[in-house]
This record gives structure tokens, sequence and C-alpha cells, in this order.
């Protein structure tokens, strides 16, 4: 059974970071396109972030472009979420998602954790 916990949100100043972390059991993250959605209130959960298996590319909304990380743990079966210059407008729960078709579907997502960036 794949599961996905992710942690690290909380309630940040805009300008500050934060790191997420997913923490998978039941697949290898190194051995699928794993990635990063979010969902603010009132709107439709959008794709943040994506890291392709093995040593394939990293991918990003241009709304994150440049301010978000997104990068693999193998040894802990990881998928982090680096977080800098957070603005109001990240504010969102943020989830974990493994097996990425594309941008808009996923096969395995974690419950969510919710960032908050105050202004």
């Amino acid at each position: 059974q794949v599961q996905l916990a992710e942690s690290g949100g909380g309630l940040v100043q805009a300008g500050g970071s934060l790191r997420l972390s997913c923490a998978a059991s039941g697949l290898t993250v190194s051995n699928y396109y794993m990635g990063w959605f979010r969902q603010a209130p009132g709107k439709e959960r959008e794709f943040v972030a994506g890291i392709r298996w093995h040593a394939g590319g990293t991918y990003y909304a241009d709304s994150v472009k440049g301010r978000f990380t997104i990068f693999r743990f193998s040894v802990k079966n990881t998928v982090a979420l680096q977080m800098d210059s957070l603005k109001p407008e990240d504010t969102a729960v943020y989830y974990c998602a493994a097996n990425l078709r594309d941008t808009s579907w996923a096969e395995y997502w974690g419950q969510g954790t919710q960032v908050t960036v105050s202004s």
C-alpha cells in the first residue's frame, strides 16, 4: 500500500522560507515521477513542481519558478520542496503526489499540509 506523508507546513511571514517533506512508503521515489500540488481556498488544485524518476529533470509552475526547489533524498525515500521568498498568494494546502502522468493527474496523493503566508 502506497502512503505519502507530508510535513513541514506552517505559518510564515512574507519573504520567509519553509521546507516541505514527503515521506513515501510502498514505492521508491527515485522510480517515479513525484510532485507537489497546492489548492488555495476557492481555487482549483494546481501543479507546483515535479521531479522525474532517476536522473530526470525538474519542472515548476511559472508562479514559483526561481523561488521553489524540488529535490529528492533517495536514501530516505523522501521528496522535499524548499520554498523561499514566500508570498501571501502561496497560501494553500500543499499535497505530495506520486506517479504523475502530467501536471494535472497523479496516481497517489498525500493528505496535505497547510502553508499560510502572512503579509
